[in-house]
């Protein structure tokens, strides 16, 4: 059976008991801060098992795409473990309970007309006193008691081990289900049967839910190996191509079958890299770019971790970028999406890959002086504080350590390692963000209130009741304190006000009761509540209050403006660059946008001019902005855009102008485009590799843009008396003046005591970027601009500080970067800032470059060799 047989089989059959279909959520499930990526099926169900929504159905099934890291050390070396997977799943919501679960379970899987497995192979496992359970597993499908096995809580139950350890909540046993194969037991399905809520500590904790519930997990990597006869999961018609095709770009052989130690080293890692590129493939699709944090975070693990098998099979250079053609492939059956984003998701593996390899080579030198330091002392154990420091500065990974080090004799000291990893993760594990109101007063409020109505897009003030107040995080039955500085809160059970979502920040405004006044200066969204965050300035507000809530409608509007023109410049970004270019993130603010996007490399003034000419243009036509719900396929249908990794509700609102742009969005807009007024492009710069930045303004605060540029350029002209048309030429030909007066003037660096040549050579280098870092005798500030210079045409990329000592115990430094590093997001100010604090000075600039004072010239060395350090961290 094919494993799109066996997804659409499952699904199918449990369309036939009433459940309905759902799609796979998206793997990257943004709106649950708790967690990093999509664990299980029942994530998406979270508020349908908690009672916090509306139950639009009771039964449900889906195939849920699925990433976790916990067994990431098993992955390629056991049968069936994997970072990214399928869970099949059906769900019951206060419906169909144990009896059902199991029943259709069994039938499912050896029915002739579904799966057709045969019983003899099945077994069962249950919690220790879940009687009800071995009843109907004995008594109801017959199954044989030899075949039926009770476990304690820390093996069938869920959590596990909850009725003694906790946490409080809900909770209940499980029954999982086994099938026999020749190489053993192989655990396929489990059902969990939420039915008990978990008060404190035993015994009688576990008291019993009113409503209970279903939540199964059927492994279907599993039972896919299962039906396919193959011994495991990476042998499955999805799994297998992907393992051979990534020895090919190896160029090694997958030989599962050879007895060869080399063989089945080899086919250990080319099953992870496998693997993981599935898993980055996905999450890449969803816009998870590899990063030091978050998702991101464990994307650049996972890739780092492939790659590092590639160089341990002797690859040399970026070979995972090959691959995400044949996951999009393996997968069309259900993602087809995939194919969509292929030649992005390859972009982005290649440019971490080539980053990760300049690491290594970078790293090289270093690992070596590492090794003969240990020899020197005699020693056979490589330090695990230095594997670590060599981690954390330059990237270096310690699986390749380890194994330069068997090379040599010797062995890496992990458990030095991970208390040097975990030394540094208690140091820099201080504050964490909070989430407002996460658990409490809104679970309190929900007893009375389900949920905000908003109804911001037809009126900007109405009537409503203060069903909420919260002074910092705790239930409050009226506002009184004039002086209050803490966190306030007004929940109404309608509301106008925007809660800041999808880019655009919130509504501010005023709510005014019949007693008091309350200042709105946010609006935020916290489980389906409209949080009205502000002051009370007059009077107070009690609970229940009738109220008037009213937004400022002229900052309303000029969000409005920002918000419609951000539309309109997401086509000109696509027309101007190309269909490929999609959004990475926006921010909407009053007559002010910034949006992010994929490109890789700086826009030139031509296409900056072409894009602004076609808003502007878009504006003119003044064609009408309008909004419409509709079925999420009716909008796919339509051709609306919609961005890989959000997640859509089944009706969504689609917001159109003219014929060139389409999406769903649920922010406020504007009724025409001409009420956009002027659109001026104020900046465009990198923010992160491959990521573009393009920040603009709108309405009156572009032209009051254009009017104070107008009168620079002016001040310009007169100064240089020249007209307007002729200033380019008039300022060249200053420039050239100056230019040979300094030539006149200036020592060359040589008389400065420092050869260009020398300075190269003595650089350091880090991922392919020259650093260098030196003192000039007898330096001026024009002499060590012109090294710089000089170092920028002969050894870009190249990031310079120079330092001089002055007279009377003054000491001057500056820091320059190359164009690309500053197109990377480097920053010369950020750079300067700690060499210039231990001077006992402070520096300032811009990107490219920054200049600093102190006034402790003796530490100049220390400051050259702070910077440089500080650098090469930033580097790696």
């Amino acid at each position: 059976m094919k494993s799109d047989e066996l997804r659409e089989k499952y699904l199918s059959f449990f369309e036939s008991k009433g459940c309905v279909r759902r799609p796979s959520d998206v793997l990257v499930p943004r709106w649950d801060p708790s967690v990093l990526f999509t664990p299980a099926g029942m994530n998406q169900f979270k508020d349908h098992f908690l009672g916090r929504c509306k139950l639009d159905f009771t039964r449900a099934t889906t195939c849920q795409k699925c990433l976790r890291t916990g067994d990431i050390d098993n992955v390629g070396r056991t049968a069936y473990h994997h970072t990214f997977f399928e869970m099949l799943g059906n769900f019951s919501f206060g419906d169909y309970f144990k009896r059902e679960a199991i029943h259709w379970a069994w039938e499912f899987l050896t029915s002739k007309h579904w799966l057709g497995v045969d019983p003899q192979r099945l077994s069962a496992t249950i919690y220790l006193d879940d009687d009800e359970a071995a009843n109907i597993w004995l008594n109801e499908v017959k199954l044989p008691s030899e075949r039926l096995t009770r476990l304690e809580e820390d093996e069938n139950f869920w959590p596990a081990s909850a009725p003694s350890q906790g946490p409080d909540g809900v909770c209940g046993p499980c029954s999982e289900i086994y099938v026999a194969t020749p190489k053993g037991q192989v655990e396929v399905w489990n059902l969990v049967f939420t039915q008990f809520n978990r008060v404190g500590a035993p015994p009688n904790n576990l008291r019993p839910l009113p409503s209970k519930n279903i939540d199964t997990g059927m492994g279907f990597e599993r039972m896919a190996s299962v039906m396919q006869g193959v011994d495991t999961n990476y042998h499955i018609d999805i799994l297998r191509p992907l393992v051979e095709a990534a020895g090919e770009v190896c160029n090694v052989k997958y030989a599962p079958e050879s007895e060869s130690s080399i063989d089945k080293d080899r086919g250990r890692r080319l099953r992870r890299i496998a693997d993981h590129v599935r898993a980055c493939t996905f999450a890449i699709h969803e816009n998870v770019y590899p990063d030091n944090e978050k998702q991101g975070y464990v994307i650049r693990k996972l890739i780092r971790r492939a790659a590092v098998d590639g160089y341990q099979m002797g690859i040399r250079g970026a070979f995972l970028h090959h691959l995400p053609k044949v996951v999009a492939d393996a997968m069309k059956g259900s993602y087809p999406e995939l194919q969509e984003t292929v030649e992005r998701v390859a972009a982005g593996l290649r440019n971490e890959e080539s980053q990760f390899f300049d690491v290594i080579n970078a790293g090289m030198p270093r690992v070596k002086s590492l090794f003969e330091e240990t020899t020197k002392a005699n020693s056979k154990t490589v330090s695990g504080r230095e594997t670590f420091n060599l981690l954390q500065t330059y990237g270096f990974p310690p699986e390749l350590t380890e194994t330069l080090a068997l090379e040599r004799g010797l062995e890496l000291d992990w458990d030095g390692l991970k208390k040097a990893q975990q030394k540094h993760e208690e140091a820099s594990g201080a504050g964490q963000r909070k989430e407002l109101f996460k658990q409490g007063p809104l679970d309190k409020i929900r007893e009375t209130l389900q949920s905000t109505q908003f109804v911001g897009y037809e009126s900007e003030s109405i009537d409503a009741v203060a069903m909420g107040l919260l002074v910092n995080n705790e239930l409050a039955y009226k506002l009184d304190d004039l002086d209050s500085k803490l966190p306030t809160v007004i929940v109404l059970d309608r509301t106008p006000f925007y809660g800041e979502m999808g880019g655009q920040v919130g509504d501010t405004g005023w709510i005014a009761g019949p007693k008091g006044m309350f200042e709105v200066t946010d609006t935020r969204i916290e489980d389906e509540f409209v949080l009205h965050v502000g002051h009370l300035r007059e009077g107070r507000i009690e609970y229940k209050d009738a109220v008037k809530a009213s937004v400022d409608g002229s900052r309303r509007q000029a969000i409005r403006r920002a918000h419609s023109a951000t539309h309109l410049l997401q086509y000109a970004l696509q027309k101007t660059l190309g269909k490929q270019t999609h959004q990475k993130g926006s921010k909407v603010e009053a007559d002010l946008l910034r949006f992010d996007f994929n490109f890789d490399q700086a826009l030139s003034p031509e296409q900056l001019a072409a894009i602004e000419t076609d808003v502007n243009a878009r504006a003119v036509e003044a064609v009408p902005v309008e909004s419409a719900l509709m079925p999420k396929e009716d909008a796919q249908k339509l051709g609306a855009m919609m961005l890989f990794g959000e997640k859509y509700p089944d009706v969504v609102r689609v917001v159109t102008m003219g014929e060139y742009s389409k999406e769903l969005c649920g922010g406020t807009h504007l009724t025409n485009t001409a009420q956009a007024g002027l659109f001026k492009i104020i900046g465009e710069e990198s923010i992160a590799k491959g990521i573009r930045r393009v920040t603009a303004l709108t309405g009156m605060a572009a032209v009051q843009r254009v009017q104070r540029d107008e009168g620079l350029l002016r001040r310009i002209a007169t100064t240089v008396q020249a007209g307007a048309e002729d200033l380019p030429a008039r300022v060249e030909a200053l420039a050239k003046q100056v230019r040979e007066l300094q030539k006149k003037t200036t020592a060359a660096p040589k008389a400065a005591g420092v050869g260009i040549d020398q300075l190269i050579a003595d650089a350091v280098e880090v991922q392919g970027v020259k650093i260098v870092a030196a003192e000039v005798h007898g330096g001026t500030a024009q002499s060590l601009r012109d090294i710089i210079d000089q170092l920028r045409r002969k050894a870009a990329p190249v990031a310079v500080l120079l330092g001089t000592k002055q007279e009377e115990g003054k000491v001057m430094l500056i820091a320059a970067l190359s164009r690309d590093l500053v197109e990377r997001g480097h920053d010369s100010v950020q750079w300067i800032r700690e060499p210039a604090t231990l001077l006992g000075g402070k520096g300032g600039g811009r990107p490219d470059m920054a200049q600093a004072g102190g006034k402790l010239p003796e530490k100049l060395a220390e400051a050259l060799e702070l910077g440089r350090k500080e650098l090469e961290k930033r580097l790696a």
